[in-house]
């Protein structure tokens, strides 16, 4: 529960503590007196934003202090223990906010996150104010009143892990079954590429050759006549070159007698004949062999057509290459696994966790419908006492065609506000007073199913007065019997019925305005009472209205 509330120089307060009762505490003021700046400061230790307008002083830094009593509550300290912070019985949660507008927030003196905040008002701090006055309009909140009466706290939080592993099985699933689509595709096109490379079937270094080939083949006709023509002048005829080579070889060696050199030049002579007779013997050779063959020029066109389709398609410039590329779509193929195997075991988990869950939102379902009768007729007793006679509320459940975060049912509270009107959800037909009423109703059945240390209720009598209120005030002092309430009211009827009652007022300084709280003694609640009845100052019959309603009606 929250002991006592530090502020310092926040909107139009300088400083001042408030101490809460155990039990009821009351907050009454004059309208614009600055109530709702005690929201606004404690808004401020939950985690809400702030800048520096919201200063008192821009000078200086605002401080907001909470003091909390948690106890002993297990949530709590694992949450401490995830954020590796002190668990205490008693805590101080504190926000600064410099006159820059730089915010830092501590908890027991250790600097958090504002995140870390956040997530400690959702633990401890939204557990005093879950129930904010709009929530009963909200069917997710609806669905966690009837659950808190049915004490679903465990099962849910079973379901809701399960239902969590179901989920992330789902989208293990969906990726995996994408990713074996996506392989198969990849699968699919490399088979293709490599059966090109099969039919390709090529060989290192056959690109040249078969581009040597090609180029003899089409300039065949020209070497076949060039050198055919060379053979005939040198060696085809008495006048070829061969013969008359030989002519002078003969008349040469009638003298080579005669001298040594000209045996030497001589016999270099003869060699230099053998060395052209063979070279014409060559060409013959040569031209005798090449012959035009359209059939094998073709072939070679077609093997070079394949082998440089496949070069430009892969950006490359030689077959040694595209061996390379071959080898390493062989390598990718071999590493694809068959995923179908994990993908059938896991379609088999989400089937079991599936059918698992649906037998556990069928035990939450039944949970439910067993607390709505009983739900339903107190909340029928309640606005019996609060004059709403001929209105009810009836809780709409219907099951979904799909599991959700919390079973497979739908929850909605439906309400006639008068007798013979049909029922609709509350936020299309109640009204201020009708709603406040409702919401005080409900709100007080089931926080008697949650361990909440504190409730706090802004303006719960909003539309409503007289007897209604006083109704009201009771229904509050009978829920402060085992758990702390915190109310800022216009009553006086709900006023009356404070353990610990203070008003908040403005003091006008010399330059400026300033929200003051006090604690009211029993006198000067007779006068606030008297007041919030009558006038300022109030009337001789208004304060004896406000004494017989302290001595009647107040709290002891």
């Amino acid at each position: 529960m929250i002991q006592r509330l530090l502020i310092k120089n926040f909107a139009l307060i300088d400083e001042l503590e408030i101490h809460f009762s155990e039990k009821l505490t009351i907050i009454t003021g004059e309208t614009g007196a600055g109530k709702s700046i005690l929201l606004g400061a404690l808004g401020l230790i939950m985690g809400n934003r702030a800048d520096h307008v919201s200063l008192y002083n821009p000078a200086e830094k605002c401080v907001i202090e909470g003091y909390f009593k948690i106890g002993h509550y297990e949530d709590l300290k694992e949450f401490f223990a995830a954020q590796e912070l002190d668990y205490e019985d008693e805590i101080v949660v504190r926000r600064e906010i410099t006159p820059t507008g730089k915010s830092r927030s501590f908890v027991n003196d250790t600097p958090v996150t504002l995140k870390i905040l956040q997530q400690l008002s959702a633990a401890l701090i939204d557990l005093h104010l879950q129930f904010d006055t709009l929530d009963i309009h909200e069917v997710s909140f609806q669905l966690r009143m009837i659950d808190a009466l049915a004490d679903n706290k465990i099962p849910l939080s079973k379901y809701q892990t399960q239902y969590k592993t179901y989920q992330a099985d789902q989208r293990k699933l969906a990726a995996l079954i994408e990713r074996s689509q996506n392989a198969a595709r990849e699968v699919d096109f490399l088979t293709f590429q490599l059966n090109e490379f099969s039919k390709a079937d090529l060989v290192a270094g056959e690109q040249e050759k078969l581009e040597a080939e090609q180029v003899k083949l089409a300039n065949a006709e020209v070497i076949k006549r060039t050198l055919a023509g060379a053979y005939g002048y040198l060696a085809d005829n008495e006048n070829s070159i061969i013969s008359q080579l030989k002519d002078v070889a003969r008349s040469v060696a009638t003298v080579q007698k005669f001298s040594t050199a000209i045996t030497k030049i001589q016999g270099r002579y003869e060699g230099f004949i053998a060395e052209i007779q063979e070279i014409a013997s060559d060409y013959e050779q040569i031209a005798d062999s090449t012959e035009l063959d359209g059939e094998r020029i073709q072939e070679l066109e077609t093997r070079l057509n394949i082998i440089y389709k496949l070069l430009k398609k892969h950006g490359v410039a030689s077959v040694a290459e595209l061996i390379q590329i071959q080898t390493d779509i062989q390598s990718r193929l071999a590493a694809f696994g068959d995923l179908s195997t994990d993908i059938a075991a896991l379609e088999q988990s989400i089937a079991k966790n599936e059918v698992e869950l649906k037998e556990k939102s069928i035990e939450l379902s039944a949970r439910r419908k067993n607390v709505i009768p009983s739900f339903e007729e107190k909340v029928q007793q309640q606005l019996i006492q609060l004059s709403m006679e001929h209105a009810r509320l009836k809780v709409s459940i219907n099951p979904l065609s799909t599991l959700t975060t919390t079973g497979a049912d739908e929850v909605e509270f439906m309400f006639a506000p008068n007798k013979g009107s049909k029922f609709q959800s509350i936020k299309d037909v109640a009204s201020g007073g009708e709603l406040s009423r409702l919401t005080l109703i409900t709100k007080s059945l089931v926080a008697s199913a949650i361990p909440l240390p504190t409730l706090i209720f802004d303006e719960i009598d909003t539309g409503i007065s007289g007897d209604v209120a006083l109704k009201m005030g009771v229904i509050l002092q009978q829920l402060s019997a085992q758990h702390q309430v915190v109310s800022i009211t216009h009553s006086p009827q709900i006023a009356a019925k404070a353990h610990t009652h203070y008003f908040v007022y403005k003091k006008v300084l010399e330059d400026r305005t300033v929200t003051n709280i006090r604690s009211l003694n029993h006198e000067e609640r007779i006068l606030a009472i008297a007041t919030m009845l009558s006038t300022n100052p109030p009337s001789a019959g208004a304060i004896k209205n406000a004494e017989e309603l302290l001595a009647t009606h107040g709290s002891n």
